[in-house]
């Protein structure tokens, strides 16, 4: 009898921690449910535990209002030339270099808290350039790393670029444009899109458009991808307000200031709604360092940040564990700063 009360005792704790995570933890409750909204096999597992009401909160926080404007290329003046006077902290941060590095500063940083994130310093937005895999949809013949992409094309700095149809383990079959030396090298459709890209005049151009038309703008090289964080110095909104963004989980995202800057945003590597920040917080933190245009790139497990033949963020894989050894998942297009 002794011992059927210590296991019942034991089942009403479990039940009790389960119903207070399930119930009374706001940010794992949004977790759950974007995530299961997020898949069209598993949306049954939100409607198990919440009602429709809290659903629908939290998808319409999941939920952003595209700009209705395209980037205002002419607020940018390329003037990447030290100076000794700074509009505030974050603004110090970025314009003081280090020491025998006139290319680029690595500027570690803390995010919602607790999770590693960094942002990259790029003075010379003329050696921004979009770096591919050698070939596309070849049987995954054609993925790579961006590691290797980095070395192959030789960059000091490197993040991943666009998405592509995921396979498990990555594949080489990008999603939407991809844009290099002013030609459409791939696409899978002829609509319009969100079409990052740098331009001729070597300024971050984002606008909704095909890659065609993208090129006739002055695009040189570009992917389609988004959401846009940031656009003529206006941060991105959303319909509500419980999540801010797609949940947690580790993010990257390219950005220009108003003097050229460019600004590499990338945050550890963590499972999918586990860990890292919002869309939301992206954007707040961009903004502090001064970024006019923003945008998000692919994210989660294919988050990486290489610098000099290193991959710092650590990515993981779904299952947490370190992504093919700590090098980083197969990607198939990557932003690159050229020596």
């Amino acid at each position: 009898m002794k011992k059927l009360t210590i296991v019942a005792v034991i089942v009403d704790i479990i039940v009790a921690i389960c119903f207070f995570v399930t119930y009374g933890m706001t940010n794992f409750k949004n977790t759950i449910i974007a995530s299961a909204m997020g898949t069209k096999s598993h949306q049954w597992i939100a409607y198990m535990f919440y009602s429709e009401k809290d659903i629908n909160r939290v998808m319409a926080a999941e939920t952003y209002i595209p700009f209705d404007e395209d980037t205002d290329l002419s607020a940018i003046t390329i003037d990447t030339s030290e100076r000794k006077n700074y509009d505030n902290e974050y603004d110090e941060q970025v314009l003081t270099r280090d020491e025998g590095n006139p290319n680029y500063k690595v500027i570690p940083l803390t995010v919602a808290g607790k999770y590693k994130a960094w942002i990259v310093a790029v003075y010379d937005p003329s050696k921004v350039v979009l770096m591919h895999s050698k070939v596309f949809n070849q049987q995954n013949k054609g993925k790579e790393q961006v590691i290797s992409m980095a070395r192959r094309y030789g960059a000091s700095v490197a993040i991943n670029a666009g998405g592509f149809v995921d396979q498990g383990r990555g594949s080489d079959i990008p999603v939407g444009y991809v844009i290099k030396d002013s030609k459409v090298i791939w696409s899978d459709s002829n609509n319009k899109g969100n079409i990052i890209g740098m331009t001729k005049d070597n300024k971050l151009m984002l606008v909704n458009s095909t890659g065609e038309e993208a090129i006739k703008m002055g695009v040189r090289d570009g992917i389609e991808f988004g959401p846009f964080l940031i656009v003529n110095g206006k941060k991105i909104k959303f319909a509500g307000e419980a999540v801010g963004g797609f949940s947690r989980a580790s993010r990257v995202a390219i950005a220009q200031r108003k003097d050229g800057i460019i600004l590499f945003f990338v945050t550890k590597g963590y499972t999918h709604g586990l860990g890292g920040v919002t869309m939301g917080e992206m954007a707040d933190f961009l903004e502090k360092y001064g970024a006019y245009n923003a945008a998000n790139l692919d994210g989660g497990t294919s988050a990486t940040l290489v610098v000099n033949n290193q991959v710092i963020n650590s990515p993981v894989n779904i299952n947490g564990e370190a992504a093919n050894g700590g090098s980083g998942r197969y990607v198939v297009t990557s932003w690159g700063l050229l020596k």
